[in-house]
C-alpha cells in the first residue's frame, strides 16, 4: 500500500485555526440547519478525506525527478542547505569539516549533483520535501471557510486525488478484479456509516467522491438527504418558485451548484414564515425597550425605543407547594436558572420573593452563586426540587400526583428577543404573561392542538405487543383484524 500524506505530516495549526474559526460561522454552515452532537468541522473533515486519498510524495520520487523543473528545483534547494552546513570562511576545507563533525563533501555534491546512491536519496528526499510543502500550501488554502465554494481551490484539490488513483490504478493493474476496483476513471465511493450531522460525506462530495450515509438515528438520516442527496439532483437547475419564474433572466442566468434550489428554499421559507406569523404571530407580541428596562439593563442602550421581534418563552412548570404555610403558591420546577452559559455572554433568571409570592428578573454577567443558578429548584437526580418559597422538598410521587390531578401550571422565567446581531434574555412582562395564560387556555382542536381522531376498525390480522413488567421485553398480548379497505375517519 502506498503511504499517505496524512501519515506523514499535515499542517496543523493551519486546519486547527480554521476548524475553531468554523464556530463563529452563522450563515450558509450546516450547524445552521440542525445542531448535532459532536460535528466535526467541516474544515477538519476536508483535510482528513484530501490526506487520506493523496500519496505521500515519498512514494513518487521518481516521477519528481523525472521532471527537470522539479529536480533543479531539489538541487537548488539541497545546495542552499548544504551551503548552511560549510565551515566559517579561513577553516582549511579538511581540517574544518573534521572539527565541525560534517566528514568530507563529496565532489559531485559539491558541484551540485549526485554522485552516489547517498547523495541520490538526499536529493529524492528533497524533492519530495518540496513537493510535501506544496501540497500542504494546497491543504492551507483548502480549509479556509471562503474558499468551501471556490472551483478553483477545489479543483487542484480533486486533480491531485485523481493523480493518486491513478497511480493507484497503474500499480494494481496486474489485479484479477482491475477493472472492477482499480477502474482508473472511476474514483472509490466514500461511505460513512455512522454520519451523525453529516460533516464527512458532505466534504467527500465536495472533493468529487461519490458519498454515501447512513446512520440509526432518523433525524440524522434527513440531515443528510438534505446536505448531500436532494442538492446534487437539482445541481444546475434554475428555481421553480413563481417569483423566480416570473423574471426575465431566470432562465438566462447560469445556476451553478445548488443556487437554484436554494432560491426555491429562500422562497419557500419566506412563504412559510409569513404564513406562521399570520397564524400564531398574536401570541409572541413585540416586546418594547424602555427607559425603565434600560435602567436595569445599561447592555440594552442602543435598543432603547425600539420592539423587538420575540423568538421564544422560556417557562417552568408549577405545582402547589408542599409546605402549608404556601399551598396556594404554584412554585416553579426549574432545573436551572442559566439562560446562557458562554463566557462573556452569561445571563441568568433571578427570582425575587415579594410578600406570599415571586417574581423572575434576567441578570446578565456570571450570576454570584454559579452553582445555585446552575441547578435552578432542582434538589438531586429525578424529580426531586425545592420549593422556592419555603425551601421545602418536593418529592417526585408528589409532582406525580399533581400531575395526575391536573393541578400543574406553568410561570414564565423569560422572554428570548432578537436583537441586531444575537438573542437578548429579558424578564417577563405583564402582556406576555397574559398571552402564555390566554394560550394554555384555548380549547382543544383550535389554533395549537390538533383535532383527536378515531379511527373505525374492523379486520387485517395485527399483533399487539406490551412492554413486560419483569423482563422489558416485548410481550405479544392480543391480535386484532383491520381491513384497509373499511378503514373509515370519525371525529369525537
Amino acid at each position: 500500500m502506498r503511504k499517505k500524506l496524512i501519515e506523514v505530516a499535515l499542517p496543523l495549526d493551519a486546519i486547527n485555526t480554521a476548524s475553531a474559526r468554523e464556530k463563529s460561522i452563522r450563515h450558509g454552515h450546516p450547524s445552521t440547519l440542525h445542531l448535532w452532537w459532536a460535528r466535526r468541522p467541516l474544515a477538519a473533515a476536508r483535510a482528513v478525506i484530501f490526506s487520506q486519498m493523496v500519496d505521500d510524495p515519498s512514494e513518487y520520487v521518481d516521477v519528481l525527478l523525472s521532471d527537470p523543473a522539479a529536480k533543479r528545483a531539489a538541487q537548488r534547494a539541497l545546495k542552499k542547505r548544504l551551503a548552511g552546513r560549510e565551515p566559517a570562511a579561513g577553516v582549511s576545507s579538511a581540517a574544518g569539516r573534521a572539527q565541525a563533525g560534517m566528514g568530507e563533501m563529496p565532489a559531485g555534491r559539491a558541484a551540485g549533483g549526485p554522485s552516489g546512491p547517498a547523495d541520490r536519496q538526499a536529493l529524492g528526499d528533497m524533492a519530495a520535501e518540496l513537493e510535501r510543502e506544496r501540497l500542504f500550501r494546497l491543504l492551507e488554502e483548502l480549509v479556509l471557510w471562503e474558499n468551501t465554494t471556490n472551483e478553483e481551490v477545489l479543483k487542484r484539490a480533486r486533480n491531485e486525488i485523481w493523480q493518486s488513483w491513478r497511480r493507484a490504478c497503474a500499480e494494481h493493474a496486474d489485479h484479477p478484479r482491475a477493472s472492477e476496483l482499480f477502474d482508473r476513471h472511476t474514483l472509490p465511493a466514500f461511505h460513512d456509516p455512522f454520519a451523525g450531522g453529516g460533516a464527512l460525506p458532505l466534504e467527500a462530495q465536495r472533493l468529487g467522491l461519490e458519498a454515501h450515509a447512513s446512520d440509526l438515528n432518523p433525524v440524522a438520516v434527513l440531515i443528510n438527504k438534505a446536505m448531500i442527496e436532494i442538492p446534487p439532483k437539482f445541481a444546475g437547475r434554475p428555481p421553480v418558485n413563481p417569483d423566480s419564474r416570473n423574471e426575465p433572466t431566470v432562465v438566462a442566468r447560469t445556476w451553478r451548484g445548488a443556487q437554484g434550489l436554494a432560491e426555491d428554499v429562500r422562497h419557500y421559507g419566506r412563504w412559510m414564515r409569513e404564513e406562521a406569523k399570520k397564524r400564531i404571530g398574536h401570541l409572541y407580541p413585540p416586546v418594547e425597550i424602555t427607559s425603565a428596562v434600560v435602567r436595569e439593563r445599561p447592555d440594552l442602550k442602543p435598543y432603547e425605543g425600539r420592539k423587538l421581534t420575540v423568538i421564544a418563552w422560556l417557562w417552568a412548570r408549577t405545582v402547589k407547594s408542599p409546605n402549608p404555610a404556601f399551598a396556594d403558591v404554584d412554585v416553579p420546577l426549574a432545573s436551572t436558572f442559566m439562560l446562557s452559559t458562554k463566557k462573556g455572554k452569561e445571563a441568568y433568571v433571578e427570582p425575587v420573593i415579594e410578600s406570599r409570592g415571586y417574581r423572575f428578573t434576567v441578570k446578565v454577567g456570571v450570576p454570584p452563586d454559579a452553582d445555585a443558578a446552575k441547578a435552578g429548584t432542582k434538589l438531586s437526580r429525578g424529580a426531586n426540587f425545592r420549593c422556592l418559597m419555603s425551601g421545602s422538598p418536593i418529592a417526585g410521587d408528589y409532582i406525580k400526583a399533581e400531575g395526575q390531578a391536573k393541578r400543574m401550571g406553568t410561570r414564565m422565567m423569560a422572554v428570548v428577543a432578537e436583537g441586531d446581531r444575537g438573542r437578548f434574555y429579558l424578564p417577563p412582562t405583564a402582556e406576555h404573561e397574559e398571552r402564555l395564560v390566554a394560550h394554555d387556555q384555548v380549547p382543544a382542536g383550535v389554533g395549537r392542538s390538533t383535532p383527536r381522531v378515531r379511527w373505525n376498525v374492523t379486520s387485517v390480522d395485527q399483533s399487539v405487543y406490551r412492554r413486560s413488567k419483569t423482563s422489558g421485553r416485548p410481550v405479544r398480548w392480543c391480535s386484532i383484524k383491520i381491513d384497509p379497505a373499511k378503514l373509515t375517519r370519525r371525529s369525537p
